[in-house]
């Protein structure tokens, strides 16, 4: 890994998620993950581990979508776990994910519920 900034707090995970993505960084956007974390994606499955998220993500990077900042939903706090959430801008569910202090202060996902709309054509 690089000398990316690091979440220091569970909220800053959603921000380096966004400005990753929209640079099209999916090293990048993976390294927001613990190694052996889950994440709810594609619909109906899973992607296990920081190796898979990372193939997924470039995948969904390689079309440059563009993300736009969601403001988080108040962050929950467990000792080093932590529950951060966003309200979609479509107004559709929520997302939420649950993150993990390490040794060093900053803060990575364990669990990551997307919740992810596809357009309907009309």
């Amino acid at each position: 890994m690089s000398n990316r900034t690091k979440a220091m707090k569970p909220e800053d995970i959603t921000r380096l998620f966004v400005e990753r993505s929209n640079a099209g960084d999916a090293e990048g956007v993976a390294a927001l993950y613990e190694q052996d974390a889950v994440m709810a994606y594609p619909p109906g499955g899973q992607t296990v581990g920081r190796a898979a998220i990372q193939a997924l993500w470039e995948k969904v990077l390689a079309n440059r979508p563009h993300f736009e900042p969601e403001e988080p939903l108040p962050t929950l706090v467990s000792g080093d776990l932590a529950l951060t959430s966003t309200p979609p801008s479509d107004g559709a569910g929520a997302r939420a994910q649950v993150v993990r202090r390490q040794p060093d202060g900053s803060w990575l996902r364990v669990l990551d519920q997307p919740e992810f709309t596809t357009p309907t054509s009309g």
